[in-house]
C-alpha cells in the first residue's frame, strides 16, 4: 500500500469541515462591473470553491447597471483562479478546475428588472437556473443575488407558466435565495408572487437609503453604508487588503480597490462555508454571513413596496466591540465575526501562492459529548473540547460563549450581553448552570453555546462547534 505524504494527510484532516458536511449547490447572480465590490466578492468566493458545488455564475443587470452585463469579467477572474487552483488543492482537496467553472458562466438579458420578465424573456442564465433546480439531486439550490434578481424572476415566471401548480411548488421548495437588498424591482415581485419561496433579504432600494439599514453592510460598512461603531475598521481597509489579499499572486491581482466598502455581496455565501458555526437552513442561528429572523417587516420609506408575507430579514445581535462598549444592531450580527473571516480569507490567499508547510490551516475542533443536550433548570452542563487538534501542530486557544439571540431562552433577571455565565470559558473544559429564572413557555427553550477554537498560526484561524441545550419547561 502506498503511504500518503504527511502534507496530504494534514490537508485532508484540515478539510474535515468541508467533507463531513454536504456541499451546498450554488448559482451566483452578479451585476459585476457596476462597481468593484462584485469582483472582490468573486475572488473570495473562488478561494472557497471547494466548499461549494458551483452550478453557475451569471452576469446580470441592476439599478446600478441597468442595460449592460459583463460575463467577460467573470471569465477573467476565473482564468486567474485557474492559475492558482493546483496550489489551492495542495492545502485542501476538492477545488474544481477553472474549465469546469468557466463551463457554468452565463448571462442574463441586458435589461433592467421586470422588463426582463415575461414572454420571450428567457436568457442563458434563466435556462441554466431552471436546469440546475431540475437536476436529480436532493440538495436545494442556493442563489446568492449580488445585483438584480430578474434572472430568477424569469425562471420562476416560466415554470409557473409551463407547469402544474404541484410541479411549481416542488420547484420553489428547492430554492434558497439570499439577495443583497433589492437592486431591481423584481425582488418584491418574487416575494409577493411566490409566498413559499425561501428568501433572505434586507428589503429596499439604495435610492432611499436602504443600504444604510441592511444587515449585509455589517461586512465592512463602518464608515459608509452602515455607519456603525464597535468593529475593527482596519481589517477592511484598502491598506489591509493590499497587504493580505491584492499582493498575493494572479488571483490577488484581480481583487480591486474598493470605492464605497469592501465586498458588500460576500455575506450572501459566508453562511454556506462549512466552518462549524452556521446552519444555512437556520438563518436565525447566525454565522459569518449574519443572522436573520422570519417575520413580515413593517413598511419603511426605503422599501419599494410593502412586504406581504414573512421573509428571513434583519435581526439584532448585542456584541462587545473593540471600543470597549456594547453594540446592538443587525450589522453586529456580521461584524462580530470580522477578525475570523478576514484572517480566514488571508490564509486562503496564502494557499494560492505558498507550499503547504509555509501556510496556516484551520484547527479541527471536537466535542467530547453530544452537540444536543436535554436539560432541566438548575442543572449544570459540562462542556468539553477534548480531542481538538491542529493540522500544523499549532497551540490552540478555546472560547465558549452563549449566543443568546440564536436561542429561545430568555432570562427574567434583565441580564444583558452574555445571558449565561460559563465557568472556564477560555479552557478546554467548561460548564454552566441552566438558569432557573427564565421566561417560561409551553415548548422547551433552547440555549446555543458556541465553541470557538483558534490556532496559534499566522494568521490565526478559527473553527467552531455549536452546542444546543433544550430546557424543559
Amino acid at each position: 500500500m502506498k503511504l500518503l505524504a504527511l502534507p496530504l494527510i494534514a490537508a485532508l484532516l484540515s478539510a474535515g469541515a468541508a467533507t463531513a458536511v454536504e456541499k451546498p449547490r450554488v448559482l451566483v447572480l452578479t451585476d459585476i462591473e457596476n462597481e468593484p465590490d462584485d469582483a472582490m466578492s468573486l475572488v473570495r468566493f473562488l478561494v472557497y470553491a471547494n466548499q461549494f458545488d458551483i452550478e453557475g455564475i451569471a452576469a446580470t443587470t441592476s439599478v446600478h447597471q441597468p442595460s449592460h452585463v459583463a460575463p467577460q469579467r467573470i471569465r477573467q477572474i476565473v482564468a486567474a483562479y485557474g492559475k492558482v487552483r493546483d496550489n489551492l488543492n495542495l492545502h485542501e482537496p476538492g477545488f474544481p478546475s477553472a474549465e469546469s467553472v468557466l463551463a457554468h458562466v452565463s448571462q442574463g438579458l441586458p435589461v433592467y428588472g421586470m422588463a426582463g420578465v415575461g414572454e420571450g424573456k428567457d436568457s442563458p442564465a434563466s435556462a441554466l437556473l431552471i436546469q440546475a433546480v431540475d437536476r436529480d439531486d436532493p440538495r436545494p439550490l442556493w442563489v446568492p443575488v449580488w445585483g438584480g434578481a430578474n434572472v430568477l424572476a424569469q425562471a420562476l415566471w416560466k415554470v409557473r407558466r409551463t407547469r402544474t401548480p404541484q410541479a411549481l411548488a416542488v420547484f420553489v421548495s428547492r430554492l434558497r435565495v439570499y439577495t443583497i437588498s433589492d437592486q431591481d424591482d423584481s425582488g418584491p415581485w418574487l416575494r409577493e408572487n411566490f409566498p413559499d419561496l425561501f428568501y433572505i433579504v434586507s428589503p429596499g432600494m439604495d435610492i432611499s437609503g436602504a443600504y444604510h439599514h441592511a444587515t449585509w453592510s455589517g461586512i465592512s460598512g463602518d464608515n459608509f453604508h452602515g455607519r456603525f461603531g464597535g468593529a475593527d475598521a482596519a481589517l477592511v481597509s484598502n491598506e489591509w487588503l493590499d497587504r493580505h489579499i491584492r499582493h498575493k499572486g494572479p488571483l490577488g491581482a484581480e481583487y480591486p480597490r474598493w470605492e464605497y466598502l469592501m465586498e458588500g455581496d460576500t455575506p450572501s455565501f459566508l453562511n454556506l462555508i462549512a466552518n462549524g458555526l452556521s446552519d444555512p437552513e437556520h438563518p436565525d442561528w447566525g454565522g459569518w454571513g449574519g443572522r436573520y429572523e422570519r417575520y413580515t417587516p413593517p413598511k419603511q420609506r426605503w422599501f419599494l413596496r410593502a412586504e406581504t408575507r414573512p421573509i428571513w430579514t434583519d435581526a439584532e445581535d448585542e456584541v462587545f466591540g473593540v471600543d470597549g462598549k456594547w453594540h446592538t444592531s443587525n450589522h453586529a450580527s456580521i461584524w462580530r465575526w470580522r477578525n475570523a473571516y478576514q484572517n480566514d480569507f488571508a490564509a486562503r490567499m496564502d494557499w494560492t501562492v505558498k507550499p503547504y508547510k509555509a501556510a496556516n490551516h484551520p484547527p479541527l475542533p471536537q466535542l467530547a459529548h453530544m452537540a444536543t443536550i436535554a436539560a432541566k433548570p438548575g442543572q449544570r452542563i459540562q462542556l468539553s473540547a477534548a480531542g481538538s487538534s491542529d493540522p500544523d501542530g499549532d497551540a490552540l486557544s478555546y472560547s465558549w460563549y452563549c449566543y443568546g439571540e440564536a436561542g429561545t431562552l430568555v432570562t427574567s433577571d434583565g441580564r444583558t450581553g452574555q445571558p449565561i455565565v460559563i465557568q472556564g470559558s477560555d479552557q478546554q473544559q467548561a460548564s454552566f448552570v441552566v438558569p432557573t429564572s427564565y421566561v417560561a413557555t409551553s415548548a422547551p427553550a433552547t440555549i446555543h453555546v458556541i465553541l470557538a477554537v483558534t490556532d496559534g498560526g499566522t494568521p490565526r484561524l478559527t473553527r467552531y462547534k455549536r452546542v444546543t441545550v433544550s430546557v424543559s419547561p
